[in-house]
């Protein structure tokens, strides 16, 4: 008490800066603040060029069979209580056959934890990896949950290029300079989210030969797996599991067209136990007893939708997306100021890379994508967001009439924005 009043004592709590630092590099974040800048007396429709979410088009409508498994799984009433850790058996014994199909060695469902989509999963082995000496080796351009989440946890974080000139094959020269006795792991995705490629079988056993060379393990992101559509078929990097441990990241999101119903997985790919023997598997466990689980229903609906969905809805999809792609690449073609080295060939994107010289009044990518959603009312991801400065991630998995709309649109804002000859 001083002078009959209580003093007033400091609050000692604040908010955890590091989420402010990784939140802001966020697909999601970014996004929502283009969308600060729509001028909203244009009375044309936004066309999302920026986020990998085609479900709320009709032409990417979900299996019939899908949607009945949820209703029935939830029906049932088998499914309405917690689940456990790791997930239910039946959904973990569905993925592990679903991938077994393209794998020389059987997954067991032991080898299977479901997660809360694809992102609870790089969450889980990034956090299990973050020991206070460790670094992860990252691709760039990559997928920038990656390094958000390994902020958040003090995990190092070193960069490889991908390389355009090359389909954006990782540059495998830069990942044994950049390795030293605390690597951990690297990351690829594939196909590739940001670049739209796909590697190759002779260039994911490099990757595998590499980090056996270098004694890291790779973690794999298939979230995209089997949306191919080019040269290249796809590849799991678990057919490589015996030359190095491998780790899996998948889900049901984008083959079936569902990522609101997160549904994920980790998958151990590893049949000569080495993660198991560096505690890898325990801590993916003790990790996933302090975390949340997908919705019970929807692990009970896994089975079906695993195993009925039928092989022309994925035909039809891969055809959609294939179409979409050529006229995007097509449409790019004479854009000035915009240039795509690679033709996509898998996942729903494709990286174009913006020469300023001959743009006015336009500063860098993320100055871009500003002017375009005022001006355009279209909302495109800036390449500084994945990576790479001054360039642009386009999705073109959206409804056929508005991607040529938006290809229009860029078009016209280019040409608006051209130096005069």
């Amino acid at each position: 008490m001083e002078n009959g009043s209580t003093k007033k004592k400091k609050w000692a709590f604040q908010g955890n800066p590091e989420l402010n630092t990784a939140s802001e590099i966020t697909i999601r974040a970014v996004l929502a603040m283009l969308k600060t800048h729509l001028n909203q007396s244009d009375s044309r429709p936004v066309i999302p060029l920026g986020h990998g979410d085609p479900s709320s088009f009709s032409c990417f409508r979900t299996s019939p069979i899908a949607e009945d498994a949820i209703a029935n799984a939830l029906r049932s009433a088998k499914f309405t209580g917690y689940s456990p850790t790791v997930g239910v058996l039946p959904a973990r014994r569905a993925v592990a056959e679903y991938l077994s199909q393209d794998l020389p060695n059987r997954i067991s469902p032991d080898d299977v934890f479901l997660t809360v989509g694809c992102t609870q999963a790089i969450q889980t082995i990034i956090t299990v990896l973050a020991d206070s000496k460790a670094n992860i080796l990252l691709p760039k351009p990559g997928y920038p949950y990656y390094e958000a989440f390994a902020q958040s946890c003090h995990l190092e974080v070193r960069h490889f290029d991908l390389l355009p000139d090359k389909d954006w094959e990782v540059d495998l020269v830069a990942v044994e300079a950049l390795a030293d006795e605390n690597t951990a792991a690297m990351v690829i995705i594939n196909p590739g989210n940001p670049c739209g490629n796909v590697f190759t079988f002779q260039h994911l056993q490099k990757v595998a030969e590499t980090a056996r060379k270098l004694g890291i393990l790779v973690i794999a992101d298939e979230v995209y797996g089997h949306i191919a559509f080019g040269k290249n078929p796809f590849v799991p990097m678990g057919v490589f599991g015996s030359i190095t441990p491998v780790i899996t990241l998948g889900s049901i999101s984008k083959r079936w067209i569902v990522p609101g119903w997160r549904l994920g997985w980790l998958i151990i790919n590893d049949p000569n136990g080495v993660l198991k023997k560096h505690r890898i598997i325990e801590c993916i466990t003790q990790y996933l007893n302090i975390s949340s689980d997908p919705p019970t229903f929807i692990q009970g609906a896994v089975p079906d939708i695993l195993g009925k969905t039928k092989e022309d809805f994925f035909l039809k999809i891969i055809n959609t997306i294939k179409e979409a792609a050529n006229s995007c690449y097509e449409g790019i073609q004479d854009i000035p100021g915009v240039i795509c080295p690679s033709e996509p060939e898998g996942s729903m994107f494709v990286m174009v890379k913006l020469d300023l010289s001959i743009l006015e009044n336009i500063k860098d990518d993320l100055d871009f994508c500003v002017k375009l959603a005022k001006e355009e009312s279209i909302i495109i991801l800036p390449g500084i967001s994945v990576g790479l400065k001054n360039w642009l991630r386009l999705t073109f998995a959206i409804e056929p009439s508005s991607l040529e709309d938006g290809i229009k649109r860029i078009k016209a804002f280019c040409r608006r924005h051209s130096k005069k000859a």
